[in-house]
């Protein structure tokens, strides 16, 4: 009994991934992050302001950011100026700063009505969800690149990440006391 000789590769569709930009997703510019966060404070959208801002100081991976709980900002009725979150993926303690604007937002968040008795700092809207999805917060992100004209092609979860850390390796001596923990002559 003879095969027939098949083709090695059947195209029976398109790939999932043909006409997307592959590859690392571009951090956002200093005017790119401006520009969302002038939006979000127009519409007044606490929820979203703190959780960018949370984002971009944090540098956590999009599993790790949706995961945070209040616990892990807040004590005693204030915003830490310091966090510690333990990373998912590394199991390892990740130590960031807070900054002034970033614990403003988030304390305004704080007290609206949805995170009364909330354990996590970005609840889901669902019983069964304790927080937002890391599909979700894609959603969230990529609303926040389209609605400033961007490519939402070329920015992901993980431009967030990348953000602050490209502002530091880019002007050194304006971030001072990021610099020596980098390596980075003053």
């Amino acid at each position: 009994m003879e095969t027939p000789n098949l083709p090695a590769i059947r195209a029976l569709r398109p790939a999932w991934n043909k006409g997307r930009i592959v590859g690392q997703k571009r951090p956002l510019k200093p005017k790119h992050v401006w520009a969302i966060r002038v939006r979000l404070e127009i519409t007044e959208n606490h929820r979203d302001l703190a959780l960018f801002n949370m984002a971009i100081d944090s540098k956590l991976r999009g599993c790790d950011l949706v995961r945070m709980q209040v616990v892990d900002v807040m004590a005693s009725g204030q915003i830490k100026e310091r966090a510690s979150v333990l990373q998912s993926k590394t199991q390892k303690p990740v130590r960031f700063e807070i900054s002034e604007g970033t614990r403003a937002s988030v304390a305004k968040w704080m007290e609206d009505p949805l995170m009364v008795g909330s354990e996590f700092l970005w609840p889901g809207r669902f019983h069964e969800r304790l927080h937002i999805s890391t599909r979700q917060y894609a959603r969230i992100v990529r609303e926040w690149v389209t609605s400033i004209g961007l490519e939402a092609t070329a920015y992901g979860t993980h431009s967030m990440r990348r953000t602050k850390v490209t502002q530091i390796y880019k002007k050194p001596a304006t971030c001072a006391p990021f610099s020596s923990c980098l390596g980075i002559p003053r």
